[in-house]
């Protein structure tokens, strides 16, 4: 991974302490310093029951309910693929304080072989101990048919730009951004990867993005049938919510097969 684009995917991250102490067992030498992820800025706080496949876990990432089992996540969320208890994906409640939150740890994480290539792939699959019980999950898309219009987004990570997490689930919507039009924006944006990378973000004002404590989290919208489908992964972009500084997520169509793939071995 270039400097360059290293240093972006920080998105200015403040980290948490808790959080950097939750992930030490498992990081690697060369992850110690990356980013534990990028709450939703410009967002409202979600309904209980409004996204029942979202995802909080420990290390200060999002993620979406893969399989009643499986959360699918950033690759940038975990250090490497193997057995790994250390993660608590907390599930059901939009306020992380409810005591009907469920909670449930990891068992295995699985990160994509190819995050980091000049192929792209910031991807990563963690299996629970056990079920989730009474949730829905969240199907992802195949084909590039929904990789346009206007996504959702959600999370509880910062509400500002080195802001504090947040208690509760927020949401907003973002629109898509083209390939080239993100590429021209200019810092890191000419390396994104347009065939594993979708940019979406109110380009001209700002104002409205994914943050830090939202990696990892899906970026979703409605399907030909209305229901949820996941179209992307919080994965980078140039501090949260600046005008001419869109969030960059992983494109999931073009590692639909691979993730499938992936959760078939788990």
């Amino acid at each position: 991974m270039a400097t360059k684009r290293w240093f972006t995917l920080l998105r200015n991250v403040t980290t948490a302490v808790a959080a950097v102490a939750v992930a030490a067992s498992f990081a690697t030498p060369a992850i110690a310093a990356q980013p534990p992820s990028t709450d939703v800025v410009g967002g409202t706080r979600a309904a209980q029951g409004e996204f029942p496949f979202m995802v909080r876990l420990s290390m200060g990432c999002g993620g979406a309910l893969y399989t009643k089992q499986i959360v699918l996540t950033a690759a940038h969320c975990v250090s490497r693929t193997g057995a790994n208890t250390s993660i608590t994906a907390t599930v059901g409640v939009v306020d992380l304080q409810s005591s009907s939150a469920q909670k449930i740890r990891s068992t295995y994480v699985y990160q994509s072989p190819t995050y980091g290539t000049s192929t792209g792939g910031d991807w990563a699959l963690i299996k629970l101990a056990s079920p989730v019980s009474g949730l829905s999950t969240l199907p992802i898309a195949t084909t590039t048919a929904y990789n346009s219009g206007t996504f959702t987004v959600a999370g509880w990570g910062a509400a500002t730009e080195g802001g504090a997490q947040q208690r509760y689930l927020l949401k907003a919507t973002v629109p898509f951004v083209s390939d080239a039009t993100c590429q021209a924006q200019g810092g890191s944006y000419p390396d994104l990867i347009p065939s594993a990378e979708i940019c979406a973000g109110n380009l001209t004002a700002g104002g409205v993005d994914t943050c830090q404590g939202d990696s990892g989290g899906p970026m979703f919208r409605r399907d030909a049938n209305n229901a949820w489908i996941q179209v992307g992964i919080v994965s980078w972009g140039d501090g949260c919510a600046r005008p001419h500084a869109p969030g960059v997520y992983t494109e999931v169509s073009t590692f639909a097969s691979k993730i499938a793939a992936a959760a078939a071995t788990l």
